[in-house]
This record gives C-alpha cells, sequence and structure tokens, in this order.
C-alpha cells in the first residue's frame, strides 16, 4: 500500500515536469485491445535506451503501480536507491546468480500486479546492433506466471533529444507459444526470440507513423 500511495505522490507531483522534459506521444498498436491503462496481472517488456525508460513509463501507464526490475547499480546509488526502492524498484543483483527478483516478481504477478522487464538487461553501448540478444527471464516470468507480455517500444528521446515516442504492442499470451513437442528451455527461447521480434516490429512501426 506505501509503494502505490507513493507511487500517486510522484506521479502526480511530476507530472507537470515530465510533460516538458519527455513530451511523450503514445501510440497503440491496436488500442481496441491494449491502450495505456493495463487490467489484471501483466509483464511490460521494453526496449532499453537510457536511465529514463522507467521514468517515462511511470506516466505512459499512469493507472497503474509498475513494479520494474532494476539493475543493483542503481540502487547502489544514494539517495537514488532508497527512491527506487520506495518507488517499488526490483532489485537484481546481475553479478551473481540470485534469482530472489524473480520470486518477488511472480509474487507480484500472482497478486495481480504489473512487473516491468528490459530484456536486453542493460543499456546497449554506442555502435552496438539495437535491440541487443534477450535474456529468457521475461518469457519464463510469463510462462511461470501464466500471465501475458505487453511488448513495448520507446525511442529514447528524453531531454533535448527530441520528442519521446512510445509505441504499445497488443498482449502476448504464454499458451500461444508453447509447442508440446518441446521441452521448456526450448518454448521459453522459442517466446524470447518472438517477443524480440515483436518488440523489433513495434519499433518499425512507430518510424512509420512517426512520418505521418
Amino acid at each position: 500500500m506505501l509503494i502505490k500511495l507513493f507511487n500517486w505522490f510522484v506521479k502526480i507531483t511530476a507530472w507537470p515536469a515530465q510533460k516538458i522534459v519527455f513530451r511523450t506521444k503514445v501510440y497503440c498498436q491496436d488500442k481496441s485491445v491494449q491502450g495505456r491503462h493495463i487490467k489484471g496481472a501483466a509483464i511490460i517488456a521494453s526496449n532499453h535506451t537510457s536511465v529514463f525508460d522507467y521514468a517515462a513509463y511511470l506516466f505512459v501507464f499512469f493507472t497503474r503501480t509498475l513494479r520494474v526490475q532494476m539493475a543493483e547499480v542503481l540502487f547502489d546509488k544514494k539517495p537514488l536507491g532508497l527512491f527506487l526502492k520506495m518507488l517499488g524498484g526490483i532489485y537484481v543483483d546481475r553479478d551473481v546468480r540470485n534469482f530472489d527478483f524473480m520470486y518477488k516478481s511472480e509474487e507480484i504477478l500472482k497478486k495481480g500486479g504489473v512487473v516491468g522487464v528490459f530484456p536486453e538487461s542493460r543499456i546497449p553501448r554506442k555502435g552496438e546492433a539495437v535491440p541487443l540478444e534477450f535474456k529468457p527471464g521475461t518469457a519464463y516470468l510469463s510462462l511461470s506466471a501464466n500471465v501475458p507480455v505487453i511488448p513495448v517500444y520507446t525511442n529514447g528521446r528524453y531531454f533535448c533529444a527530441g520528442r519521446a515516442r512510445v509505441m504499445i504492442g497488443t498482449p502476448m499470451y504464454p499458451k500461444d507459444y508453447i509447442d508440446d513437442s518441446l521441452d521448456e528451455k526450448e518454448n521459453i527461447s522459442r517466446f524470447t526470440d518472438a517477443l524480440r521480434q515483436r518488440i523489433i516490429e513495434l519499433g518499425n512501426e512507430l518510424n512509420e507513423r512517426s512520418k505521418n
């Protein structure tokens, strides 16, 4: 409850500032299927361009409390770490084989919450092909909790870099990516590849719509 209240406080008080900083224009692949309001439990999976992706999504999905998996490096910075913890950030230590963040994420989903994930696991470096290869955790979490993944693409243009544009895709349901002839690892890989491809397609569609 405290996390939810703090989220509302931050979103309401920061609303005017984000309108100037992000100027986010939101597009939907099919608004009749999925818009900015998310009903029930779901995973939001997005390409990763900047540490500000999360901040922008707080306002894109304004009506829900977004619990995002975040790298340990962010929590190690004070007072940023405390702020992110109060917002409900899910601590992910990429340097150790500790999967507590997955158990925490699944617990949130089973209670009807929304979890945000950046499947690339890090921000791409200059010169790298984007998006990076996706880690399998998002697909595993979706299959384990039996919740849809909502793919999202952001152009990452914040502050003076231009106008932030975000494309929300239609939900991807885990049952649609299960092949009974494959084992669990193969099914997770299949879902992961499909998710990455969908986000690439959203990026292409966003580019086309932005021209109009």
